[in-house]
C-alpha cells in the first residue's frame, strides 16, 4: 500500500447519489432494489497523465453517464493509488464482495484500464465473473457493454486489454532500466535505510552514521564473538532495556514501516539475525538482494550472491570487514545449545576432530557435583565403525588453549619483529612448496581444457566426414563436455587458492593488529577466541610410556600436548591427547619454536633474551 491508500474511499449510501429512476416499463422490481456499481481507480503511474485520469473527474463522468442513461442506485467505490495489475484492492474487494450478495445490477468505469491492466485477470471477469452473477459492465469511453455481445467495440476490447497491460510492462521495464543503472553505480536503492544509520541531510543517496544506535550494532556483533546466538541475544538487550529499532526510530521521528504493538524493549530474534546479517554494516552497498518473478507476482524472493552487486566503500563503516566474516562464520558453525545447559559453550563452532573432520558437539557426563562437560566427535557418536572414540573435557581444553593463546599473545607483544620474521619465513617456505604444487595443477588443468578443445574440433571433423556415428561422436562430445567443465571449475579454485598463498605479509599485518587488541586479556572468553581462532582440531588419545610434558608443539606448531597421569598409581601408561590450533590469517603458530629463533638471534647480537 503506498502513499495515496490513506485516500481510499467506498461510498456505500445509495441515498445521496441516486439518480432519477427509470421508466417503468423497462426496469422490473428487483432492478430497482439493486444498486449500480461506479467504480474509480487510479495509480500513482496514471496520476502522471494528467487531471483527466483523477479520481475527481471520473466521479463526475460516471455519475453523468448513470444519470443520462437512468442507471438506478449508483453507488462508488474507490482505490485511490492501486495499482492496475493488482485486483487485490480494498474497493474492488468490496464491489465484489457485493455482487456476490447480489446488491449489483450493473459495473460502470471510464474505460477499460480502470478495472485493470492484466489481460487475463481483466477477461476472466468480463467473460465469466459478471455474467454469472448478472451483472453487467459497461466501459463508457471504450464503448464496452456487455448487453451488447454484438457490437464491434465488445470484439475489440480483446486488443484493449492487451494494450492496456503493454502500459505497466514498458513503465516496469523502464524503472527496471533505472534501479540497475543506479544499483550498479553504488547508489542504494532502498528507503528504509538499516539501524545504525541516518539519511545525510546534504546527499539522499549517501548515509551517515548514527552513534547511539552504532553502539547497539556493535554491541550484539560482539556478542555474538562471545559465542552467543541470536535468541540469546535478544533476550540480554531486552533485559538491557535498549529500545528495538522500530521503537528507537519512532523516538527519534525516523521513517518505519509497519508498526506492531508491542514492548519497546522487546527484541527479536529475527531482528538480531537480520542485524547479524547485513553487510551494510562494513560500509558497503548491497543492491538487487531480492527480485520478483514478474509484475504480476509481486512476492519478494532471496537473490543468490553471484546475482547481487555489491560496491565497497560508499559509507563509513560500523562493523569491519574482519568481524563480519567471523560472525558470519560463527553462526554458520554454530552448534545447537543443549537446553538444559545454563553454562556458555565458548567453543561453539571451533572444534573438529582431526582424524575425520567432523564437529565435536557438546554434552555432558555424571550428575550432581560430579558433572563434566566434554566434546565428543558427532561422526563416531553417529556411526562407531566410522571413526575411534573421541572426547576431551572442557576444563581441560581451557587450560590448554589459554595457555598457548597467552604465550602467542605474550610473544608477539614483546618481540613483534622475530614474530613478523619468523612467521614470514615459515609462511614463505611453505607457501613455496604449495605455490609450486598449485601453479603445477593449474597449469596441467589449463593445458588440459585447450586439448579437450582440439579434440572436440577432431571429433566434430571425424562426425562429419563420416568417420565415427552420430551417437558415438554424442558420447564423446558430452564427455568432452563435462570434464572440461570441473577443469574449468577446479582452475577457478586453484587460481583463488594462488592468490590467498600471495598474500601472507598482508595476513602478518592483520593477525598482529588482531593480538595487540587483546594485549589486556586476563581470561579465556568467546570473543578473544573466535577473533583470534579459525579451528582447533582434537586427535584421537594415545598411550605412551615415558612422556611427562605437559605442553608442547611441534617445528610447525600444529599441536600442543597434554598428558593424562593414569587414576592408579600401578598404572604405567599415560594417555597423550594432541590439540592442533589454527589461528586466523596465520595458521598454525611455534611458539616454542619462536623462542629458541629469538634467543638465537639475541645471542647471535650479544644480547640476551627473556622467555
Amino acid at each position: 500500500m503506498n502513499k495515496f491508500s490513506d485516500r481510499n474511499d467506498i461510498v456505500t449510501n445509495p441515498v445521496s447519489m441516486t439518480v432519477a429512476a427509470e421508466k417503468e416499463e423497462k426496469v422490473n422490481t428487483a432492478a430497482k432494489t439493486k444498486i449500480t456499481a461506479l467504480y474509480c481507480r487510479l495509480s500513482q503511474e496514471d496520476e502522471r497523465l494528467g487531471e483527466s485520469m483523477s479520481i475527481q473527474n471520473q466521479k463526475e463522468m460516471l455519475l453523468n453517464y448513470a444519470k443520462e442513461n437512468k442507471f438506478s442506485n449508483p453507488v462508488f467505490y474507490v482505490d485511490d493509488g492501486y495499482t492496475g495489475t493488482n485486483f487485490d484492492r480494498p474497493g474492488f474487494q468490496q464491489m465484489l464482495s457485493d455482487m456476490q450478495n447480489g446488491k449489483v445490477s450493473a459495473l460502470i468505469t471510464k474505460d477499460l484500464s480502470r478495472l485493470g491492466r492484466d489481460s487475463t485477470m481483466v477477461g476472466y471477469y468480463q467473460k465469466y465473473v459478471f455474467p454469472q452473477l448478472e451483472v453487467r459492465y459497461i466501459a463508457v469511453n471504450d464503448n464496452y457493454d456487455s448487453a451488447n455481445p454484438n457490437s464491434t467495440d465488445n470484439d475489440m476490447a480483446l486488443f484493449k486489454n492487451l494494450f492496456n497491460e503493454f502500459y505497466p510492462l514498458d513503465t516496469s521495464r523502464k524503472i527496471r532500466a533505472v534501479n540497475r543503472m543506479k544499483g550498479e553505480s553504488g547508489k542504494t536503492l532502498t528507503t528504509m535505510i538499516p539501524y545504525g544509520y541516518v539519511k545525510d541531510p546534504d546527499d539522499s543517496n549517501h548515509w551517515i552514521v548514527d552513534e547511539d544506535a552504532a553502539k547497539i550494532v556493535k554491541h550484539i556483533f560482539a556478542l555474538c564473538m562471545e559465542g552467543k546466538g541470536p535468541h540469546q541475544i535478544a533476550d540480554i538487550l531486552t533485559k538491557e532495556k535498549i529500545l528495538n529499532p522500530t521503537a528507537y526510530k519512532i523516538e527519534k521521528g525516523l521513517p518505519v514501516g509497519s508498526v506492531v504493538k508491542d514492548s519497546p524493549y522487546r527484541w527479536k530474534q529475527s531482528t538480531v539475525v537480520h542485524i547479524l546479517e547485513r553487510k551494510e554494516y562494513t560500509g558497503c552497498t548491497v543492491a538487487f538482494k531480492t527480485y520478483t518473478n514478474s509484475l504480476w507476482d509481486k512476492r519478494r524472493r532471496e537473490n543468490t550472491a553471484d546475482k547481487m552487486v555489491i560496491t565497497p566503500a560508499t559509507h563509513e563503516a560500523i562493523i569491519n570487514e574482519d568481524t563480519f566474516n567471523k560472525v558470519q562464520q560463527i553462526r554458520e558453525n554454530r552448534h545447537r545449545r543443549i537446553k538444559s545447559e545454563e553454562r556458555e559453550n565458548i567453543f561453539s563452532g571451533l572444534l573438529y576432530c582431526y582424524d575425520c573432520g567432523g564437529r565435536m558437539n557438546s554434552s555432558r557426563t555424571g550428575s550432581g557435583d560430579k558433572i563434566q562437560y566434554i566434546y565428543e566427535c558427532s561422526t563416531h557418536h553417529t556411526d562407531i565403525s566410522e571413526c575411534k572414540t573421541h572426547y576431551i573435557r572442557e576444563s581441560v581444553l581451557k587450560e590448554l588453549v589459554w595457555e598457548h593463546l597467552k604465550e602467542v599473545i605474550s610473544f608477539v607483544y614483546c618481540h613483534e619483529p622475530y614474530f613478523r620474521e619468523y612467521m614470514k619465513r615459515v609462511s614463505e617456505s611453505v607457501s613455496k612448496q604449495e605455490l609450486k604444487s598449485l601453479k603445477k595443477q593449474l597449469s596441467l588443468a589449463e593445458n588440459r581444457i585447450a586439448e579437450i578443445d582440439r579434440l572436440y574440433t577432431k571429433t566434430y571433423e571425424d562426425n562429419a566426414n563420416g568417420k565415427i556415428s552420430d551417437e558415438r561422436f554424442r558420447m564423446l562430445s558430452e564427455g568432452y563436455d563435462s570434464e572440461q567443465a570441473e577443469l574449468k571449475a577446479k582452475a577457478i579454485q586453484l587460481q583463488k587458492q594462488i592468490d590467498t598463498q600471495e598474500q601472507n605479509t598482508e595476513n602478518i599485518d592483520r593477525f598482529v593488529s588482531l593480538v595487540r587488541s587483546h594485549i589486556e586479556d586476563d581470561v579465556l572468553n568467546g570473543y578473544n577466541l573466535h577473533e583470534l581462532i579459525q579451528g582447533i582440531y582434537i586427535e584421537n588419545c594415545d598411550v605412551d610410556n615415558n612422556t611427562d610434558e605437559n605442553i608442547d608443539d611441534d617445528d610447525n606448531g600444529e599441536f600442543i600436548i597434554y598428558s593424562k597421569k593414569p587414576k592408579m598409581s600401578s598404572a604405567k601408561k599415560h594417555r597423550i591427547r594432541k590439540i592442533h590450533i589454527k589461528y586466523d590469517f596465520i595458521g598454525f603458530i611455534p611458539v616454542k619454536s619462536l623462542m629458541r629463533y629469538a634467543e638465537e638471534s639475541e645471542q647471535a647480537q650479544g644480547k640476551e633474551i627473556s622467555a
